[in-house]
């Protein structure tokens, strides 16, 4: 794993120094951090990484904002990244979200170096194409799963929400240093029912 390029994106410094001390035991060399979804963003075309491990929850632009902009063929320029999500809440709701943005493995915090080390080298090893599935663009999962009912559920929740439940995602003029550079993102997903699940949950 020693040639990957990593993308840390997380608001807290010792989080994203552990995670960086975690990825150099495991001999990566190559990693890169943000402080934010703006920054997340700029990184990604500076540096083109092989992976992002990025926080739920950030500010200008949080983790789900990133997701809906990175997953945007032929408007970001890497949409098929892989992408490792970090929460600090293990909520069905949010497996369910982070599936329809796109992520390809969802992790609660604390995490450990082998659960991290497990999850880099099945991105590795077991890539999987990204597909198209109604509006979202999503890693193919590695379950049998019935696409006709994951758009059903997908839509139906969408369908459903109120109006008032979704804040629109910023435009691209609104983005610092992105004015111009991005449009036509897709606006997301909706709501689910909180269920608890294990800390560590693969997509």
């Amino acid at each position: 794993m020693e040639g990957l390029v990593v993308l840390i994106a997380d608001s807290n410094p010792y989080t994203r120094r552990l995670t960086r001390m975690m990825l150099t035991n495991l001999g990566i060399k190559s990693t890169y951090e943000a402080g934010d979804g703006v920054g997340a963003l700029d990184a990604i075309r500076a540096v083109n990484p092989d992976v992002m491990i990025m926080d739920w929850e950030m500010p200008i632009l949080d983790g789900r904002e990133v997701m809906r902009i990175v997953r945007a063929p032929g408007v970001y320029p890497k949409p098929n990244l892989p992408v490792i999500m970090l929460t600090d809440v293990g909520l069905q709701s949010r497996v369910t979200t982070a599936m329809r943005l796109g992520v390809h493995e969802f992790l609660v915090k604390p995490i450990s170096p082998k659960t991290l080390q497990q999850r880099l080298l099945g991105i590795i090893l077991n890539p999987r194409p990204m597909v198209r599935a109604g509006k979202f663009y999503i890693p193919m999962p590695r379950r049998r799963v019935d696409f006709n009912e994951f758009l059903h559920v997908a839509e139906a929740s969408v369908a459903n929400e109120p109006a008032v439940a979704r804040a629109p995602l910023p435009l691209a003029g609104d983005l610092p240093r992105l004015a111009g550079q991005l449009k036509d993102v897709h606006a997301g997903v909706g709501p689910v029912h909180n269920i608890d699940v294990p800390a560590v949950v693969g997509l």
